[in-house]
């Protein structure tokens, strides 16, 4: 049963990261078909992001109500019913409004499973999880890339992807009576109990220093993947080929060292894996600043900041039952997934800007102030978490 379970989250995560790499690579046939502008693509994303930002506030209280497998179910099925939508768009402003559950339906399923594997599994599975989106994501170009040269059109595409949710969203409906009957190992977590408000969920010691801190994790991330390749031909003068070969290698090093990453999780544990994994990221952005004229430096330091940039969103949202308890685990994974879609969503356009006015040179600057603002809140929230649990044992010892 638990491995039927597991196997079940992994398939929903995959659904989740099928979408999300489909429209950039569908794009360029897309826009001029639709007889909209290249750069409306950002509108998409930013209504999609808006989506996520929104479900992301409320996954407590639906999975409170609903439960984490039928939140997913109910999730992954809507998401079908959006890039179905986007199969028969016949102009722009059909994407926006299919868009928008999309949107809605990710930061469901991305809160409803962070948390319940974060409550029920170890920290391996967390990280397992997480490289089970990175295979959705790098198999959605491949279907699109086939329905473009076979002459079925991008619509095919995103036809395809839909019938594949649609399969993995009635496994999860029929595997429900399974999701209700597991407690993983400890304690289940009421379903049903009180939600918290924003207000109450920022009260609790500790939330207003891993926010910044999941802002700044996934400014970087999602700033490397679409700046990357722009700075290697701009500013280091790599061809294109090189730089979009290397820019790949970023995000199969992130898919590769979270599945690595598993194997050794539950001995490091979450502390461990995200200082080494910071380490790490330190060491690629070192290696891509560097003012030598071997390319290569450059190159292997983006591959390296990848493999970094692996293990630290897990390894977050793994920590996140043990830093603030059991019962507050849901709601502040919402919130996390929150400032993380927000990082993820603002700071690209903002470097955007810096490089128009400054120069895209700035890009390797730009991600080791956000790195290091990373290191700085993490290492916070230790002192905290640990101060905590010390007046909390001083309280107990005081009774006894």
């Amino acid at each position: 049963m638990v491995a039927l379970i597991i196997a079940l989250a992994y398939l929903s995560f995959i659904a989740l990261g099928l979408p999300d790499s489909l429209l950039g690579s569908a794009w360029p046939v897309m826009y001029v078909q639709l007889g909209a502008e290249l750069s409306y693509a950002g509108i998409v994303t930013m209504i999609i992001a808006g989506g996520t930002i929104i479900s992301s506030l409320l996954s407590d209280r639906i999975t409170r109500r609903l439960g984490a497998g039928l939140t997913t179910a109910i999730g992954v099925l809507a998401a079908a019913a959006s890039m179905f939508g986007f199969s028969t768009a016949g102009s722009f402003w059909m994407l926006c409004v299919f868009a928008v559950p999309y949107g809605l339906a990710a930061g469901t399923i991305d809160a409803a499973l962070n948390n319940y594997i974060a409550l029920h599994f170890s920290s391996r599975y967390m990280s397992w999880l997480h490289s089970f989106w990175g295979v959705g994501a790098v198999i959605s170009p491949y279907i699109m890339s086939y329905s473009l040269t076979q002459g079925l059109g991008w619509e095919t595409g995103y036809f395809t992807v839909s019938l594949i949710q649609v399969g993995i969203a009635l496994a999860m409906f029929a595997s429900l009576p399974l999701w209700r009957r597991h407690k993983g190992g400890v304690p289940a977590v009421e379903e049903r109990g009180k939600a918290l408000a924003l207000p109450e969920i920022l009260r609790i010691r500790g939330v207003k220093l891993i926010l910044p801190a999941f802002f700044a994790y996934c400014g970087v991330e999602a700033t490397t993947m679409l700046w990357a390749s722009s700075y290697l031909v701009l500013y280091r003068g790599i061809t294109e080929e090189v730089a979009a070969q290397y820019g790949a290698l970023f995000f199969w090093g992130m898919t590769a060292g979270r599945f690595l990453g598993g194997f050794v999780a539950d001995k490091a544990g979450d502390r461990n894996m995200i200082r080494a994994s910071v380490m790490i990221m330190l060491a690629g952005i070192v290696m891509i600043l560097l003012p030598i004229e071997a390319d290569q430096v450059s190159l292997i330091g983006l591959v390296v900041l990848g493999l970094g940039c692996s293990t630290v969103y897990p390894s977050i949202i793994h920590s996140t039952p043990a830093n603030f308890g059991a019962e507050n685990s849901r709601a502040i994974i919402g919130v996390q997934m929150t400032g993380a879609y927000t990082g993820s969503t603002f700071m690209p356009p903002l470097l955007g800007l810096i490089a128009e006015y400054i120069g895209i040179g700035f890009y390797p600057v730009f991600i080791l102030a956000f790195t290091a603002l990373l290191l700085l809140m993490t290492e916070l929230l230790n002192r905290t978490v640990d101060k905590n649990r010390d007046e909390v044992e001083e309280k107990e010892n005081t009774y006894v």
